[in-house]
């Protein structure tokens, strides 16, 4: 596509869902300012999307429909730009295929406007995702290529990225690095394209409440359908680097053209001095040399990169040390397998901050390995919370919790906030909880 505004200029356009996350008003943004005739439509109210509404006003071809979705909006438009989380069975886009109107989403309507020499390399799964892309990104970066990151990037809206691209406003990127997560992949599905490098990093049950078991097919299947368009549609000559654990997996299931390729922790060199820790981030590192060596990166300039890797916020990140208590923040260990992985990262004499919002998901494995490492365990409110059978302190709020642990914690232990549940209830987001708790923790000074 040599230009983008002349693609959007003047078609008629439904964006369903803006919410505050920042995405859907990027894209609400960009869409207008290329002429496009948009209809932003959100469940939530003008009162609850205040924030970006108020973004949202002196754009004279923006019609805003808020506090719920009206069906004349899904007829005779030239496209729907669905985001992310929007129902399975929703009535919305079933109404809109009825009228034969193409669904996109953001970041596969990035990746089909990208110029043919742009390399993308997309990078899913359930957990290690967000390392795994932000670390391909750091590697390449040290060598000297122009990069561009997006997809499930906090507070940024793909789509808008290609104006970077076509206008130069960065230098022309030669590779898209895209963290996709599997409503972002439904996109991909709509528009049957698979990035030309792309990473399935693990595979685990989650998102139960919104994969629902139909009699056709199981939720866990549903959730593995989405995934797997990152590479369903490859074609001959691109690459598809799995992990271990879902390697089998992929392997016995039509996978497209990609060559398979599996990403082993063997293969990472015990004498390399990696900052990031735990033997998950073994196997996330093992994904990255893959990705890296399709194309061509040398095996000492990726040691290099994963060397001087400081990892990402909020996944088993090292925050500080407190009068010889050491606090590391892994807000986005939102699952109980996540928070698993991060204890077994660790030594014992642990003090747990975890607990929220229920998603359905087998506890008995967390409860285990936390009477193993955890000396004292202090328990946030919320539905998966109550399910917890554990000894804990149970605490109204966030602060409360951080002040609890500094005063249990002696030194040589180690606080660690891996919630193993997700935000919702006691914040808008996990973004709002990762924030709250790095604020916290800023303000503690030693003694």
């Amino acid at each position: 596509m040599n230009n983008y505004k002349e693609y959007f200029k003047d078609k008629k356009i439904t964006q369903l869902g803006l919410g505050l996350l920042g995405r859907g008003l990027g894209d609400a943004i960009f869409l207008a300012e290329c002429g496009a005739e948009l209809i932003v439509t959100d469940l939530k109210t003008e009162e609850e999307l205040k924030t970006s509404v108020e973004k949202l006003k002196g754009y004279p071809n923006i019609t805003l429909h808020l506090g719920g979705h009206n069906l004349e909006d899904f007829k005779a438009r030239d496209f729907i730009l669905k985001g992310a989380g929007v129902p399975l069975d929703s009535i919305y886009i079933e109404e809109a295929r009825k009228n034969n109107i193409p669904i996109e989403m953001d970041s596969s309507l990035f990746c089909k406007l990208l110029p043919k020499e742009v390399i993308t390399i997309g990078v899913t799964g359930t957990r290690g995702k967000s390392t795994v892309t932000h670390l391909i990104n750091h590697i390449l970066k040290g060598v000297g290529k122009k990069t561009i990151l997006g997809g499930n990037v906090r507070d940024m809206a793909t789509l808008p990225l290609i104006k970077d691209i076509q206008q130069g406003v960065r230098p022309l990127a030669e590779i898209v690095v895209l963290e996709l997560d599997s409503w972002q992949l439904q996109g991909f599905g709509d528009a049957k394209i698979s990035p030309r490098i792309a990473i399935f990093t693990a595979f685990m049950h989650d998102h139960t409440n919104y994969y629902k078991s139909t009699p056709e097919m199981s939720g866990h299947e549903r959730y593995f359908a989405d995934k797997s368009n990152i590479y369903l549609y490859q074609k001959r000559g691109d690459t598809l680097v799995a992990g271990e654990t879902i390697s089998n997996v992929i392997a016995s299931k039509p996978h497209g053209d990609g060559e398979l390729t599996i990403a082993r922790r063997s293969d990472v060199s015990v004498d390399w001095k990696p900052k990031i820790i735990g033997e998950h981030n073994v196997s996330n590192i093992a994904c990255a040399i893959e990705a890296c060596k399709a194309i061509g990166i040398s095996i000492e300039d990726i040691k290099k990169g994963v060397e001087s890797f400081l990892g990402v916020e909020g996944r088993l990140q090292f925050v500080k040390e407190i009068n010889g208590v050491k606090i590391y923040n892994d807000n986005n260990a939102t699952t109980p397998e996540a928070t698993i992985a991060a204890l077994k990262s660790l030594d014992t004499n642990i003090v747990l901050i975890c607990g929220g919002s229920d998603k359905g998901l087998e506890l008995n494995g967390l409860v285990e390995e936390i009477n193993k490492t955890c000396k004292s365990i202090i328990l946030l409110p919320g539905s998966g919370s109550d399910k917890l059978t554990i000894l804990s302190t149970k605490v109204q709020n966030l602060s409360e919790a951080v002040t609890e642990a500094v005063k249990v914690a002696k030194f040589g232990d180690t606080i660690l906030f891996s919630p193993a549940f997700a935000s919702f209830g006691l914040f808008k987001n996990e973004y709002e909880r990762n924030d709250e708790f790095m604020k916290i923790i800023n303000e503690i000074k030693n003694d």
